[in-house]
């Protein structure tokens, strides 16, 4: 791979208004800003854009209860701006791994020793890296996957990889604890003819793999999760499921009780029969310094708040865990390293792909991509569910983006949406030069970062 210089950097937001309540753990958010950014690249003497987004999701990379969410969004702006301070003045000679080696570390440095969590300092390199690999490829004029196997980015691990390119990939529905079941349930229901109930979700899209979120207290889960396996058994076939903890257990005697009590609840037999992984249960100051190897938790136990290091994962099999999570806000490296790791025991360790709320555009399908390119089958995408589309994106930008990637996504009331048909998402639009986008978003529309 070519050295590549940074010629510019720019930082966006976009609000973004839900058009239902997502509540995991103990947070509800109906509202966020959804970030972006834009690298100007020089490769052999000529310039290249490159492009990211992630939604600013408050209370997951710092769950602190006495930060409000726009303190949240704040440290999200603070780590993008270290971020392009440090790749800035990265200097010359460098390939995308070894920028992220050097500028996204020191952008971390600096970012913890203003006060953030490494896991929020994360989020400004991810996008960066993410962007610039997006002007790497381009200029390679290679997609993705043909880009990784022909060291691109020159990072160490793809070589190593049995990268796949796949043609589709599993959507794996998430049901937030603030979720209508059905049609009976209270709450409302926006009235923009999508889906706003699990059991509508499921008759629209043939949904079979779903994302269950817990919420740790024992009565409130045994009573919910046999609503849903109730409305699963009626409507989704031969489904399968994962459970979703957010970090609600404060230790894993704590775990261990509730996992036992879920087992001995005679209604759920036939949902834990079919689920096929427990998430982050524990809260990551504990995660990684409490063995759950004796819990009898009989499904594989994966960690992803945790994941703000490059030794989590091999921390955490020490530990009894079986896994970890891909999600493009932690970066595109540390999924690559993770996939390498899990490949040398692939019949007990596993890679899956979770989301962030994903938002239509570059930041589900750049997500998409990297994990189902390391060969997960099913990958939790919500962005969809909860937001209308492009939301407030202007008209041209969302159809931009429905043209350039027919069959990704399909137009409803004459706005485009993600396409999902049979559970399945159809990803063969995406392997086009750069990572996974033949458009853009229209950058004068956003609210620059400064």
């Amino acid at each position: 791979m070519s050295a590549v210089t940074v010629r510019s950097i720019s930082l966006f937001e976009r609000p973004v208004t839900l058009r239902l309540p997502f509540r995991f753990g103990a947070a509800t958010v109906t509202r966020c800003p959804q970030a972006f950014v834009r690298v100007e690249l020089e490769i052999g003497g000529r310039t290249f854009e490159g492009g990211s987004a992630e939604l600013m999701v408050p209370k997951w990379f710092d769950k602190s209860p006495e930060l409000t969410h726009e303190q949240n969004f704040e440290q999200l702006r603070e780590a993008l701006r270290s971020a392009r301070d440090a790749y800035a003045g990265a200097g010359t000679g460098k390939n995308p791994h070894m920028l992220s080696q050097s500028a996204g570390t020191a952008a971390i440095t600096t970012a913890v020793a203003r006060g953030l969590p490494r896991l929020a300092a994360q989020f400004g390199p991810a996008l960066l890296d993410k962007a610039i690999a997006d002007a790497a490829l381009r200029a390679a004029d290679l997609s993705w996957v043909d880009g990784l196997r022909a060291g691109v980015l020159g990072d160490p691990w793809s070589p190593a990889l049995a990268l796949v390119k796949p043609r589709s990939v599993t959507l794996r529905h998430t049901v937030g604890l603030a979720d209508r079941l059905t049609a009976g349930d209270e709450g409302s229901d926006p009235g923009d003819g999508l889906p706003a109930t699990l059991e509508a979700a499921i008759q629209r899209y043939g949904l079979h793999h779903f994302k269950l979120k817990l919420s740790g207290r024992l009565g409130d889960d045994l009573d919910r999760l046999s609503r849903i396996a109730a409305v699963l058994d009626a409507q989704a076939g031969d489904y399968r499921v994962t459970l979703d903890g957010n970090e609600t257990f404060a230790d894993a005697p704590a775990l261990g009780a509730f996992w036992q009590a879920l087992t001995q609840a005679p209604q759920l037999a036939g949902l834990l029969r079919r689920t096929l992984l427990l998430e982050q249960p524990l809260a990551r100051r504990v995660a990684l310094e409490q063995s759950i190897a004796g819990l009898g938790i009989d499904v594989p136990v994966i960690l992803d708040e945790s994941d703000d290091q490059p030794d989590v994962l091999e921390r955490g099999i020490a530990l009894g865990y079986r896994g970890i999570s891909s999600k493009a806000c932690k970066g595109i490296y540390r999924s690559l390293a993770n996939a390498t790791r899990i490949a040398q025991q692939p019949q007990h360790l596993l890679l899956s792909g979770e989301d962030l709320t994903c938002q239509a555009g570059l930041a589900v399908q750049q997500d998409t991509l990297l994990a189902a390119s390391l060969g997960v089958t099913h990958i939790e995408r919500n962005g969809h569910h909860y937001v209308d589309g492009f939301g407030i994106a202007p008209a041209a930008e969302a159809q931009a983006f429905a043209a350039a990637h027919p069959g990704f996504y399909e137009t409803h009331a004459g706005r485009p949406h993600l396409a999902v048909h049979g559970g399945e998402l159809d990803l063969s639009s995406l392997h086009v030069p750069g990572f996974a986008s033949a458009a853009m978003p229209h950058w004068d529309s956003l609210h620059p970062i400064s």
